[in-house]
């Protein structure tokens, strides 16, 4: 029988998620910590390079606005430069907490303060790591003092085998992330503006060959229907590129808009990182979840479900161009084709993916590392 537990969660920002795709999961994940009775407590720096960023976006103060009416709840305590180095803010900040978890997109000097406090106050520290750099930038790692911390959440099976197998970590989870089903569902009320959509950022040359590749080509060749892209970090040969394909290009989308985004589309495309398609395989992004959650047709550029996230139909995977190409006039000619992969897709993430499900595997965690 579980109990309620006192955790505390450090996140680079939960309260913006510009270029933060880690904010989707975590505040779903820890909303629903709360609903299992958990006392949680969430630290995030007063100003950091996220949120910073989304205060430069028209759509800034409505997007920090939506959050707080969405997730009023929330635990959330903001700290100061000033605080972060104050060992004594911490100190009684963590009273009595019994697990703390501490998230990769944190300075490494924070860790070393909390593995300096945990040796002090006896909770246990977990190790959360959402990204690629295990694998692309182990040195990176090594900064946290990774060896001595109570064990490490991975959020796919191939990053759980790089902290076994090259850091020598010996307590690892496998920890996917998970759709938010209570803001992300299908709006059926909602009508179509565009035949298809994408979500997600350029950000820099780790998908910018394969965004021109499965989304560009793709759009160029299939001029009759229309394409609509979201995102930030687009240079101004990216925005060009999307002009010369016809693309329209929306800029900056709150996360929280993104379930009416996919309700006025009528499909969908799931575009991974280099890393997610070659070294770490397996691990989808976030808004296969999200995408899928909200009961609309995906077609995946290549990606090998190596772990068995999903079931054969929840999406069509697609190797070239050409074949995307196929797929998104096959699904936009064929609407009760649609429909069914559509619902397939919904029904698994109902029954396998939320955060309520998370939410229950990391009480198991925490109560497997507290005994």
């Amino acid at each position: 029988m579980s109990r309620d537990l006192r955790i505390a969660y450090f996140a680079h920002s939960v309260r913006s998620d510009w270029n933060n795709g880690n904010a989707h999961f975590l505040r779903g994940l820890l909303r629903s910590m709360g609903t299992l009775g958990h006392e949680v407590t969430i630290f995030e720096p007063t100003d950091g390079w996220s949120i910073d960023n989304l205060r430069t976006e028209q759509a800034g103060q409505c997007s920090l606005r939506q959050f707080a009416e969405i997730y009023p709840g929330l635990p959330i305590t903001t700290y100061s430069q000033a605080e972060n180095v104050n060992i004594t803010f911490w100190r009684k900040a963590l009273r009595e907490k019994e697990v703390v978890i501490f998230h990769e997109w944190n300075p490494a000097d924070l860790a070393h303060r909390l593995l300096e406090l945990r040796d002090e106050m006896g909770f246990k520290l977990l190790f959360h790591d959402t990204h690629h750099r295990a694998s692309s930038s182990p040195e990176q790692i090594r900064l946290f003092g990774i060896d001595r911390f109570d064990g490490v959440l991975a959020f796919g099976e191939s990053l759980h085998q790089i902290y076994r197998e090259r850091f020598g970590i010996a307590c690892v989870w496998t920890f996917h992330e998970a759709a938010d089903t209570m803001v992300f569902h299908p709006q059926s009320h909602i009508p179509k503006t565009t035949d298809v959509v994408w979500i997600g950022n350029w950000g820099d040359d780790e998908r910018s060959a394969e965004i021109c590749q499965f989304l560009l080509r793709p759009a160029t060749q299939l001029a009759k229907y229309s394409f609509t892209v979201y995102g930030v970090r687009y240079p101004a040969e990216a925005t060009a590129a999307l002009r010369q394909a016809n693309v329209y290009y929306g800029g900056y989308l709150p996360n929280l808009d993104g379930p009416e985004a996919y309700a006025a589309a009528r499909l969908t495309l799931h575009i991974p990182r280099q890393q997610y398609s070659t070294t770490m395989t397996g691990i989808p992004t976030i808004r296969v979840f999200e995408a899928l959650a909200c009961g609309i047709p995906l077609i995946s550029a290549p990606w090998k479900d190596t772990e068995g996230l999903f079931r054969e139909g929840d999406f069509h995977v697609a190797h070239s161009s050409a074949e995307i190409a196929s797929a998104i006039q096959i699904l936009l000619s064929d609407p009760k084709t649609a429909k069914t992969q559509a619902f397939c897709g919904l029904e698994t993430v109902l029954s396998r993916h939320t955060c309520r499900h998370r939410a229950e595997q990391l009480t198991s965690i925490c109560e497997e590392v507290l005994r």
